[in-house]
């Protein structure tokens, strides 16, 4: 095809542009090297050409499913220069949840970790018996994709020829209800997500990036700008609130992606008053909803250096961001903001009839420009709703302040109707989580005879509280005070965990289903 002589470089020829830039400075910290960006330039040549060996070129269809480790990067880099469309699967999915995937999106190649999946991979191949199997390492279904690579020497690497609406990757979505769906997103999404990143986020000047969340979600998305800006990647296979205060201290780590959870583990640790901070100049955070009291509380012990960012799976990552200096302290009710609205798309706020809302009034969060999906694969129906009147239909609940500041009111699955108003936990949660014994907490609909869904909280107390009828009275006065009497919970149930995702965020749906059984709530 004859090069488009206006189109911009996608993601393929950024990351070729990237890994021949900075030819010695280091790239991705291993457990006992460091691969520079040399090295992993051949490195990428390498696994580029074993992918080719096997029948995996342009436009095949590869999936990945692997703990966090380095390999994971380099796949990914080998990935784009290879022309493959990608689809990564969750380590903490199901066999079923893979099956899924891997037929849906006419998978052609599954990368693995050999020592975590070869089982999942064998079982793959059983239902799907063309399935081409890299291993990294030795196994005994499929390739060892590292000692393939070992084969052939490294040569230039040469970006694909792709255009801006080839496709890219395919996504699965958790979903709520029924079968997930594969979100299908061009080169134009990726490459607007890289744009918006490297010109709006606020990257250290020397970027040494620890990525604690799964490669297999949003961390990979910071990968472009990261590499773009001559950063140091350091994999963590797993999080642990030890494991990250020593990575931080060890290795000067500037930077870090968290989800909410992860920065609560890390509050509620012996070390987060004595932890060696002091190299830490941005904490990203994002995928659910940050407690404004505790990212005020860790504001106030490691200062100004957290950047909020808001998007979702059909248009990832960067909708909207609150920077450095709108964390402000002084101004508390703006923690619970998501941010401003990047300059490069267009967001409303839209009711039922599809009509913009009132001047403060709450909307569904509706948006369209560059990094909009394509659609839903295979599934028109549900595409055409997504994408109902020229816009996104998000799902999420907003409202704006005065000030052009995006406030994240709920999930339109999660709002709570009892008796005929509207509650939104997210505003519930925001009051009970202020409370001193309060570490955790979760807001419901449960059946009731009476209202329909009554509002009811799931609390984790922090360590040394106790349940009591006392608490749970004062609980129920905070938001009663706070919200309106309709809106306080009519009971509080005290729990010692809460279940997570497997993107790391509350798991709603598994809470409510211990109280709903097969009473039917109409959403999901």
């Amino acid at each position: 095809m004859t090069p488009v002589i206006h189109e911009q470089p996608l993601l393929p020829h950024l990351v070729v542009r990237a890994l021949a830039g900075r030819r010695s400075d280091p790239c991705i910290f291993t457990d006992d090297r460091v691969l520079s960006y040399a090295e992993a330039s051949d490195r990428t040549s390498q696994m580029v050409q074993a992918m080719r060996s096997v029948g995996v070129g342009r436009g095949s269809r590869l999936a990945i499913l692997s703990k966090n480790r380095p390999e994971v990067l380099l796949n990914a880099f080998a990935t784009l220069v290879n022309g493959c469309i990608l689809t990564p699967l969750h380590p903490m999915g199901s066999l079923s949840d893979h099956a899924f995937a891997v037929e849906d999106a006419e998978i052609d190649c599954l990368v693995f970790d050999s020592e975590m999946f070869a089982d999942r991979a064998s079982d793959l191949r059983a239902r799907f018996p063309d399935l081409i199997l890299l291993g990294f390492g030795h196994n005994q279904v499929g390739h060892d994709f590292m000692e393939l690579a070992d084969r052939f020497a490294p040569e230039p690497l040469v970006a694909p020829d792709v255009h801006l609406d080839d496709l890219c990757t395919v996504i699965y979505t958790g979903g709520t209800t029924g079968r997930p769906k594969g979100v299908l997103m061009s080169h134009r999404v990726w490459q607007s997500m890289t744009w918006i990143q490297m010109s709006e986020w606020e990257f250290p000047d020397e970027i040494r990036i620890a990525l604690p969340t799964p490669l297999s979600h949003a961390a990979l998305s910071v990968v472009a700008p990261v590499l773009l800006s001559g950063g140091a990647f350091y994999v963590m296979e797993s999080f642990s609130p030890d494991a990250f205060f020593d990575l931080v201290a060890q290795h000067r780590i500037t930077c870090c992606m968290l989800v909410p959870v992860m920065l609560y583990a890390l509050q509620g640790h012996p070390r987060y008053e004595t932890a060696d901070m002091s190299s830490m100049e941005t904490i990203l955070y994002g995928a659910s909803p940050m407690s404004p009291t505790k990212l005020a509380d860790a504001i106030g012990h490691w200062g100004p250096i957290f950047f909020q960012f808001f998007g979702q799976t059909e248009a990832p990552m960067v909708i909207t961001h609150l920077k450095k200096a709108e964390h402000d302290l002084a101004k508390p009710e703006r923690l619970a903001s998501c941010g401003r609205p990047v300059p490069w798309m267009h967001v409303t706020l839209l009711d039922s009839d599809d009509e913009p809302v009132g001047p403060g009034e709450s909307g569904e969060i509706c948006v369209r420009g560059p990094l909009v999906m394509t659609g839903y694969k295979g599934l028109p129906d549900e595409t055409a709703e997504a994408l109902s009147s020229g816009w996104l239909h998000t799902g999420d609940i907003g409202r704006f302040d005065d000030d052009g500041f995006l406030y994240i009111v709920d999930r339109t699955k999660d709002m709570v109707i009892t008796g005929g108003f509207n509650v939104f936990p997210r505003e519930v949660e925001d009051v009970i989580s202020q409370h001193l014994a309060v570490n955790t907490v979760m807001v419901i609909g449960v059946p009731d005879p009476k209202w329909g869904e009554a509002v009811k909280a799931v609390v984790v107390l922090q360590p040394g509280e106790t349940p009591s009828e006392d608490l749970t009275r004062e609980l129920q006065a905070m938001v009663k005070q706070a919200k309106g009497s309709q809106q306080s919970p009519k009971s509080i149930d005290y729990v010692d965990t809460l279940p997570i995702t497997a993107v790391g965020k509350l798991d709603k749906k598994a809470v409510r289903a211990r109280y709903w059984d097969d009473a039917g709530r109409a959403v999901g």
